[in-house]
């Protein structure tokens, strides 16, 4: 049985082929025909919902219910103190070598929570994965739009993106032996995927889609997002 649920975790490399996918597609778009800001803060504000309801719907129950407060603390402390040093390394990042040194530390531990959420089950696993495309699909949009500036071949642009977004399955493949871990230590690791996924909604996609105009509709795709993944949640059961 602890075989067979390796082996599942262990595939949760191929579910990020799907949130892989999504980002060459928006560093494709990127490089073709730069979004209009507006568009862009829709789509953060409707990722950010996404993957708001997959940390408050999926991660935080599982590590309520667990019964481990000293692991939470420990996970969750561990996550703040991860998150604050990645936050510190985006405000050192100078020039484009900087900036791709900050994003593949983002995308190798949205890897790592995949792996993490495969870890708690397939249920959390998907959901995850369908909350993690549309932030990565952001997220190769961002990296194609900066590159933009200082590279000027597409074909290079796409590359170098194609080569940050391999972090995310070496991320999920790194996840996959947290379920042989026991009881206390996951549930440690489940907090500091839960720490992560907060970290990711509340000081990176709000913040950024916060610096165009609010508009209505825009403010309102954070909440259509929160109850898309909410229904798809209770299409699968």
């Amino acid at each position: 049985r602890t075989n067979n649920k390796v082996l599942g975790v262990a595939s949760a490399w191929q579910f990020t082929l799907i949130p892989a996918a999504a980002a060459m597609i928006g560093a494709v778009i990127a490089v073709n025909a730069r979004p209009k800001a507006t568009l862009v803060s829709a789509i953060q504000h409707f990722a950010a919902g996404v993957v708001f309801a997959a940390a408050a719907g999926e991660i935080l129950p599982d590590v309520m219910h667990r019964g481990s407060p000293w692991a939470t603390a420990i996970g969750g402390a561990i996550g703040v103190v991860t998150m604050l040093l990645v936050k510190q390394l985006e405000e050192w990042a100078k020039g484009p070598a900087g900036l791709l040194t900050a994003i593949a530390v983002d995308i190798l531990i949205d890897g790592l929570v995949l792996g993490i959420g495969f870890a708690a089950s397939p249920k959390v696993g998907i959901l995850l994965t369908i909350a993690l495309t549309i932030e990565i699909l952001f997220l190769g949009l961002t990296v194609a739009t900066e590159l933009g500036e200082s590279v000027h071949s597409k074909a290079r642009i796409v590359g170098i993106t194609a080569g940050l977004i391999i972090l995310l399955p070496v991320g999920a493949l790194l996840g996959a032996p947290v379920a042989l871990l026991p009881g206390p230590i996951l549930t440690g690791f489940f907090a500091f995927g839960l720490v992560a996924l907060l970290y990711l909604v509340t000081e990176e996609l709000l913040i950024e889609a916060h610096e165009t105009p609010d508009r209505p509709w825009v403010t309102a795709m954070f909440f259509f997002g929160f109850l898309a993944l909410l229904l798809v949640e209770e299409a699968i059961g």
